[in-house]
């Protein structure tokens, strides 16, 4: 079961971070709408972790089956990106934010 779940953290993770790395090319790209919605879809992951005191909903799934808890104990992730996988994917985030609003403001104006 632990694997399953890690599995599906994983994939989970990756759609996030595909998402984050979508805003700044769509942008680039004049598609405001796409970049639009992939800031929308991952500020829904960021509601779902705030309500979860900052943890995935998975990661307390995941503890019932291990007594590891070293920062990849529940997503097959290296330890230093699960480390930091906020810091390092919430600045990223946020710059897609402002550059997309830069890019939306430049054209407009």
């Amino acid at each position: 079961m632990l694997m399953a779940i890690k599995v599906v953290h994983t994939i989970v993770w990756t759609f996030f971070v595909a998402c984050i790395v979508a805003i700044p090319i769509a942008s680039c790209l004049g598609n405001q709408t796409a970049a639009g919605w992939f800031i929308g879809i991952v500020f829904l992951e960021v509601v779902v972790l705030l309500i979860n005191r900052w943890h995935c909903p998975l990661t307390p799934m995941a503890a019932r089956y291990t007594g590891d808890r070293r920062d990849n104990f529940d997503i097959y992730l290296p330890e230093w990106l699960a480390r930091h996988n906020k810091l390092i994917f919430g600045v990223l985030y946020v710059a897609g934010i402002v550059f997309t609003v830069a890019t939306w403001m430049l054209a407009s104006g």
